[in-house]
């Protein structure tokens, strides 16, 4: 804070940055616990006869968020994966990732970075099923691709190494960048998995469905159980609560600090004004008792005898208002007899 009692650009942006991001992880923070709150709320729906007779009685033959747990199995057709044998699914994802290291020109360092180059994801129409395999109730899945946790088993994965060459690295190193290789990985969702859904279920022509919800719940399908899933959410919660009130304190102790030194600032101030008041009162008082006018007095007089003329600069305040015989018989410690501020050192003052 400069001596205007204006805050710094350095102080500013602290409190601006700090409380822009307290705000938007709080936003965070806040649907997550919403997102928890509501996951707790879902209505268990067991795969059961019993499940499309609860459907027919719901308004509109709808629960807006329920809460299955079933086993995986295809509708017709099932994908097999690409490079491992009798390893068959719903849903197959595969993703190239290159693999490099970036040279960071501030911290002279090389990073390491990844890029995603290539991605595709198939998927057929499949169905959860009760554990029980005597219960002959199913539920369809409708876009599992819009699940925000969508979770795939690992099936394959492996690291094509790039080929170096002495020419390559020296060219890598010109350019900032060496190549580490390609990530080659599939990922998928087995049959007879177990997977917990949570979302909309509806009967639709004798068919039950589980599809996203709307009023801006989210939709889940992961292969941890309910109560899992709940703590990772959880989890989740917790770490935008810390980020939250990390920024928060940073913010508040920010502001508490710029009013406070606002505060100091113009208590200072208020305190210069009252002395300089006084320091004039008492001026004139002196002048009365010496019969002296006013306007008769030198403007570059000492304020202490009013005869001589000023010749010492008080440091660190600055004040020129005595004259060096006055200066030696202020009592100790020597204060300035305008500011009261003590003085370290006296510059002569040479009038030319």
């Amino acid at each position: 804070m400069d001596t205007s009692g204006k805050p710094s650009t350095a102080q500013f942006l602290l409190l601006a940055t700090s409380s822009a991001l307290t705000a938007v992880f709080y936003s965070v923070y806040w649907r997550r616990t919403t997102t928890v709150a509501r996951l707790k709320g879902a209505k268990k729906v067991s795969i059961d006869q019993d499940m499309k007779n609860i459907l027919t009685e719901a308004p509109g033959k709808c629960v807006p968020y329920a809460v299955i747990e079933g086993v995986v199995r295809s509708v017709k057709e099932t994908l097999n994966s690409q490079f491992v044998d009798n390893c068959k699914g719903v849903i197959e994802r595969l993703t190239l990732k290159e693999k490099k290291m970036v040279w960071n020109r501030t911290t002279h360092l090389w990073n390491e970075s990844e890029k995603v180059i290539h991605q595709r994801t198939n998927t057929v129409p499949f169905d959860l099923v009760s554990h029980d395999e005597a219960v002959a109730a199913t539920i369809r899945v409708i876009r599992p691709l819009d699940s925000s946790e969508l979770d795939l088993e690992t099936t394959y994965e492996n690291f094509h190494p790039t080929a170096q060459s002495l020419t390559n690295v020296i060219g890598h190193f010109i350019s900032g960048e060496r190549p580490k290789g390609i990530h080659e990985m599939e990922e998928m969702l087995r049959l007879g998995e177990s997977v917990t859904g949570v979302g909309e279920l509806v009967l639709d022509n004798n068919l039950v469905k589980l599809q996203p919800p709307k009023q801006g719940l989210r939709y889940f399908l992961s292969r941890l159980d309910y109560d899992s899933l709940v703590e990772k959410q959880q989890s989740t919660v917790r770490f935008w609560r810390i980020l939250t009130m990390m920024f928060g304190v940073v913010a508040s102790t920010t502001l508490f600090f710029i009013l406070w030194k606002q505060w100091a600032y113009h208590t200072q101030r208020r305190k210069k004004k009252n002395v300089l008041e006084e320091f004039k009162e008492q001026q004139r008082k002196r002048l009365r008792e010496l019969n002296v006018e006013e306007a008769s007095v030198s403007p570059s007089a000492c304020t202490v005898c009013l005869s001589q003329e000023r010749s010492c600069v008080f440091l660190e305040c600055g004040h020129v208002c005595a004259c060096d015989r006055c200066y030696q018989a202020l009592p100790k410690p020597k204060k300035c007899p305008i500011c009261r501020a003590t003085i370290e050192r006296v510059v002569p003052l040479y009038n030319s």
